[in-house]
């Protein structure tokens, strides 16, 4: 008689997994409150200890940590000398592990958790016993995921046995669930234990979300995975309201979007295209913000990500229905502007309503091929320690926008040149190899607006190419690092132009 050890955290689905094995001849074996379940339907159920002759123990510490357990799941069946030494020893052979983990995520999940709690949920047998069975997949079913359990039985039914394929499939995937439970534990712990930022060995666990249609381009096989712990102030936080399936781009650009949102504390629209903002304004509400930002750019802002930091009103949603848009992303939505969207079956609308917050991570990552960079995020502006280099000081009215200008400048590829005026980007100009085509750019994009703006730049000037530019433009006030051998040069520019130059002594460059 074959038999299975089932003890599972998350009984979903497990009553009538157990009456499937057990009508297929298993015996059942089982620990603690998975066992008083599978009785309380009546079904047949062997404890631990009737198995190993020892009770459970240590409030559950220790119960399938055996040799008559472990021994009955690892021997070779095809290995004579093992087959004696479980005959010698008594050690039925184990067929079947069913298990899920201690809910170590959920626990550590909750605000008033603590330390001794958190351990306490961290599994020792659970982890011993998947590793076992799916070291030894050639003889033993091990399976951890609830969605697995039909196909499981489906192929009993149809081969007679699982599979040897299906086997080899389930041991991969246990594998994988025993570390991205541990990854999840030691990520936990280094943070609780204060240990230093970038560790010797870096652990990391994502959940897939989501299968997605296809990458970048439609050749390209894609997925969206996120943390366990969601961040919800994060895009993976967002509710799905309305439209079609979000794809790669939508979720890479999205993120970009709710990114810049977070920088301000003023109603502000921020658009985004091919994850780049070509419009931010703010506004006295989203409406007014909108029609802003839409005017600053009213050809990239086509087919585009829209982000809010305050509530979409009926107002806005009208507005905005006006153009074709990929995505429209806020805290939340009036009923009317939430019908008014819907209108549009394609429309993304996505709520987030922390999406004001601040990321709790202050690292990001960036994969390369075989490897990983891992740095601290570009939080702030650098605006504490700002100084005005020229004679001319920028006029009271222009500070708000220089401090403006470089925060969106700060989500821009570099090279990176930003024209603002009056809380509105007039234009942009990013990912260029030179720093002066980029202002070039930005210059060329907002066009006659550009006299008494103000430019931004994320990096300092090598040479004084950028304040000529701006002297023909009429731009008024400049603000950049600072920090090149030819920093004078650029302030003598200026104070011949009568240009005011501040220094943040921050760069902010984004590759």
């Amino acid at each position: 008689m074959k038999r299975a050890v089932i003890s599972v955290s998350d009984k979903s689905g497990i009553v009538e997994f157990a009456a499937a094995l057990a009508a297929k001849g298993y015996e059942i074996i089982s620990t603690g409150g998975t066992a008083s379940v599978l009785r309380q339907a009546g079904i047949n159920v062997i404890e631990i200890e009737d198995v190993t002759g020892f009770p459970e123990c240590f409030d559950g510490r220790v119960k399938t940590l055996h040799p008559l357990i472990h021994g009955g799941v690892l021997y070779l069946r095809d290995n004579a000398e093992h087959v004696a030494t479980a005959e010698k020893y008594g050690m039925h052979s184990i067929d079947l592990i069913c298990v899920n983990l201690y809910p170590f995520k959920k626990t550590v999940a909750k605000q008033d958790h603590s330390l001794a709690e958190a351990i306490e949920n961290i599994d020792i047998g659970g982890p011993s016993l998947i590793r076992s069975g799916s070291k030894n997949y050639r003889f033993v079913t091990v399976v951890t995921d609830t969605e697995d359990y039909s196909s499981v039985i489906e192929n009993m039914d149809s081969q007679g046995n699982v599979s040897a394929e299906l086997r080899f499939k389930l041991s991969a995937k246990a594998f994988a669930h025993t570390a991205a439970y541990d990854a999840f534990i030691a990520e936990y712990l280094a943070k609780a234990a204060g240990t230093e930022k970038f560790p010797k060995q870096l652990t990391l666990t994502f959940e897939k979300k989501q299968e997605l249609r296809y990458g970048e381009n439609s050749h390209q096989q894609a997925a969206y995975y996120t943390k366990p712990d969601i961040d919800t102030s994060c895009i993976t936080a967002a509710k799905f309201l309305h439209g079609k399936e979000l794809s790669y781009n939508n979720i890479g650009d999205a993120d970009g979007a709710v990114a810049i949102v977070k920088e301000f504390d003023k109603p502000v629209c921020v658009a985004v295209k091919h994850a780049t903002p070509c419009a931010v304004s703010l506004g006295s509400d989203s409406c007014q913000a909108f029609i802003r930002a839409y005017n600053a750019d009213p050809v990239s802002i086509y087919g585009g990500i829209i982000a809010f930091n305050t509530i979409v009103t009926e107002e806005c949603a009208a507005e905005i229905n006006k153009i074709f848009a990929e995505i429209v992303i806020a805290p939340s939505f009036t009923d009317t502007a939430l019908a008014i969207l819907a209108k549009k079956k394609n429309l993304r609308i996505l709520e987030l309503p922390e999406i004001a917050e601040r990321v709790k991570s202050d690292t990001e990552f960036k994969f390369i091929s075989n490897g990983l960079l891992v740095q601290d995020k570009d939080s702030g502006g650098g605006f504490s320690d700002k100084t005005c280099v020229t004679e001319v000081q920028p006029a009271p009215e222009s500070v708000e926008d220089l401090e403006f200008a470089m925060l969106v400048c700060k989500h821009v590829k570099s090279n990176a040149i930003v024209i603002a005026k009056n809380g509105c980007t007039l234009g942009i100009g990013g990912g260029s190899v030179s720093r002066v085509w980029a202002a070039e750019s930005a210059v060329l994009r907002a066009g006659e607006y550009t006299r008494g703006a103000v430019l931004a730049s994320d990096a300092f000037f090598p040479f004084d190419d950028v304040v000529k530019l701006c002297a023909k433009a009429g731009i008024s006030a400049i603000i950049q690092p600072g920090g090149s051998i030819n920093d004078n040069v650029s302030i003598a520019a200026c104070d011949e132009a009568g240009i005011a130059m501040v220094f943040t002594g921050i760069r902010h460059f984004k590759h």
